[in-house]
């Protein structure tokens, strides 16, 4: 599960990013992702399960609230 998001400036998107690694942290699942500027590109996969999982799922939902 792929996603690339695009915020207003490189200080946006770092404050995004740590929100998102702290709901990672409760949840014991974390991203794949890279920052360039403004941009950030995640990946979302459980390598166990080889494909996406509800973990996957969840955490998508959280990044998604932080986005809108």
């Amino acid at each position: 599960m792929y996603r690339q998001i695009g915020l207003k400036d490189f200080f946006q998107a770092i404050g995004f990013m740590m929100r998102v690694a702290l709901e990672a942290k409760k949840a014991d699942h974390h991203p794949e992702w890279s920052n360039v500027y403004n941009r950030i590109d995640i990946c979302l996969t459980t390598h166990a399960a080889r494909d996406v999982s509800h973990r996957d799922l969840a955490l998508a939902r959280i990044i998604d609230t932080f986005v809108h």
